[in-house]
This record gives structure tokens, C-alpha cells and sequence, in this order.
């Protein structure tokens, strides 16, 4: 049976980018422009206020695991916060270590996190299927695998590239299986948490090419017609042929990209009869026909 997670994060292509190690002690507060790429956090001691734009403020403690996949206008703080500190997310130069509030002295927080981007040219719509915020409590697993993604992030050795992909392919798929879906915001996470429409979505991600129709889905889900499409879209976030139409334009576009594939066999693999009904979708959905894309910027 297919994994729709492990597809998606696959289609994402997540790469590693920056990690530091942010401590602070006595009163501070900083708050942080916009980002859009994800970022995330391991506390290694002690505690801070997180506060995510569309989000409840949350206290962040030892062993716990926060990752924004979009990284929207956040702020961090002591319990007691300070003078608020504003900081352009993407003009901050890079740096191994930064420290806010008093300067000297043992930290009263620290903490170790890093970004990276998305190498799909349509991460953007993939993102969305993904909660905005994921805190996870009390999760060593992931500090280790942070701690891994630090330590060969500082290391100038042969392979160094390849091994940062795949620790944060590792990292995202352990976060995402390890949040609490069941109150996550409609998407694909959620919809996986949900036993019938993780049904639908498996065998939907299993066989793209099939001409799936609402009632084909609600009997792989074992419902009724009327509920199932009700629970979905609930769950999701999407209709189910509107999910399907987006995810075989994520597959298409990854198909595109490596090249080698005629026009023909992308529209057969992701489900269309002819190139020509193909390239209309894909169109609408891009902007920009196939032919053209393969030749933008997006696409390498």
C-alpha cells in the first residue's frame, strides 16, 4: 500500500541549509519577520514563549520539538519577556551560535535549530497540505536527529550534501508521524489520522493514472457517497477530485523536471487519455504549459 507522507515529503525535495545554536538569559524577546522557509527547534535546556502568527502561544521546554513548515511571522521570549528585538528573518547573516537578552554569563535557554527549503517547484501548494505548526513535547528522538543534522552541517567532508537531505527528509517524516494530527488544521496529515479517508488517500496515491471517481473513493473508504465526500473535504481541506487534480500536477511537474519522458507518457501516468487534456489542466493549475515549464527556472 502506498505512504501519501512519504510521497509528499519525496515530491518536496527538502535540502538542508543553516543550523545555530540559539541561547538567551534574563528578560528578552525577539520577533521575526515573515521567513517561508521551514524552520525548526530542539530545546536543549530550559524554556521559552513561542508565539506563531495565527497560532496559540505556546511554552516550549526541555526535549521538546517545534517545526514551522512555512515559518509565517513568529516570536520568541522569556517566560518575563523584555524590550521586543525585531529581526529581518532573511537579511540575518549566518551564525553559529546567537544569544539573546544578558550576554555574559551560563545561558538560561538554549536551544538548537536551523531551516532549509523545499527544491519542488511547487512546494508552495504541497506546504499547505501540511499543518502550519508542529510541537511535538518531550521528543528525544528528534533532538538526536537535530543534533546528527548539526553536527555534519559543521563538518567539511566528502558526502556532506547528500547525508544533510536525507537527515532532513528523516527529520520532517519523524516530526510529521510524530505530531498530534487529530488537532492539526485540515490537510493531509490530518486526513491521514482519520482511519476511512486515510483508506481513500492510500489507494488514490497508490494508482494517480486511474480514472478515480468520488463514488470509486467512497467505496475504498467504505462509506456512503455523501459522507465520505463531507468527511473528506472536512479533513483535507480539499474536495477529493480537487485533492486528486493537485497531487497529479505535483507529480507531473516532478516528472517534467527530471526530463527524459515524453509529453504523451506524463499526461498516461498522471491520469489523463491525450497530451492535449493534459496540457489544459496543467495550464490552468501552473500558468503556463508543459512545454513552456520545462523550460522555466521552476522546473530545474
Amino acid at each position: 500500500m502506498s505512504d501519501p507522507l512519504a510521497q509528499a515529503i519525496e515530491l518536496l525535495r527538502p535540502r538542508a541549509v543553516f543550523s545555530k545554536t540559539i541561547s538567551g538569559a534574563g528578560r528578552w524577546a525577539v520577533e521575526y519577520t515573515e521567513f517561508g522557509h521551514p524552520a525548526f527547534s530542539a530545546m536543549i535546556e530550559g524554556s521559552c514563549r513561542l508565539s506563531v502568527a495565527g497560532e496559540e502561544p505556546v511554552v516550549i521546554e526541555a526535549g521538546d520539538f517545534v517545526l514551522l513548515p512555512a515559518t509565517p511571522r513568529f516570536g520568541m521570549s522569556s517566560l518575563e519577556p523584555g524590550p521586543v528585538h525585531r529581526i529581518d528573518a532573511r537579511a540575518e547573516p549566518p551564525q553559529q551560535e546567537i544569544r539573546f537578552g544578558r550576554q555574559g554569563g551560563p545561558p538560561d535557554m538554549r536551544q538548537f535549530g536551523g531551516w532549509f527549503t523545499f527544491g519542488a517547484p511547487d512546494a508552495d501548494l504541497l506546504v499547505t497540505l501540511l499543518p502550519r505548526m508542529i510541537h511535538i513535547r518531550a521528543a528525544p528522538r528528534l533532538a538526536q536527529l537535530v543534533q546528527m543534522l548539526g553536527c555534519e552541517a559543521m563538518r567539511d567532508d566528502i558526502g556532506r550534501g547528500l547525508i544533510l537531505e536525507r537527515l532532513v527528509e528523516i527529520l520532517l517524516i519523524e516530526a510529521l508521524r510524530s505530531a498530534p494530527a487529530q488537532t492539526a488544521q485540515p490537510g493531509l496529515l490530518r486526513g491521514l489520522a482519520d482511519t476511512r479517508i486515510a483508506a481513500a488517500l492510500r489507494h488514490l496515491h497508490g494508482d494517480i493514472a486511474r480514472p478515480w471517481t468520488v463514488p470509486d473513493l467512497a467505496g475504498a473508504a467504505g462509506m456512503s457517497r455523501s459522507a465520505f465526500f463531507e468527511r473528506f473535504t472536512r479533513m483535507v481541506g480539499a474536495r477529493p477530485i480537487e485533492y486528486l487534480t493537485t497531487w497529479r500536477m505535483a507529480v507531473a511537474r516532478d516528472l517534467l523536471r527530471r526530463g527524459g519522458v515524453s509529453l504523451d507518457e506524463v499526461a498516461s501516468r498522471v491520469g489523463y487519455s491525450s497530451a492535449s487534456t493534459f496540457s489544459t489542466v496543467f495550464s490552468r493549475h501552473a500558468g503556463q504549459p508543459p512545454g513552456r515549464f520545462m523550460k522555466s527556472p521552476a522546473a530545474k
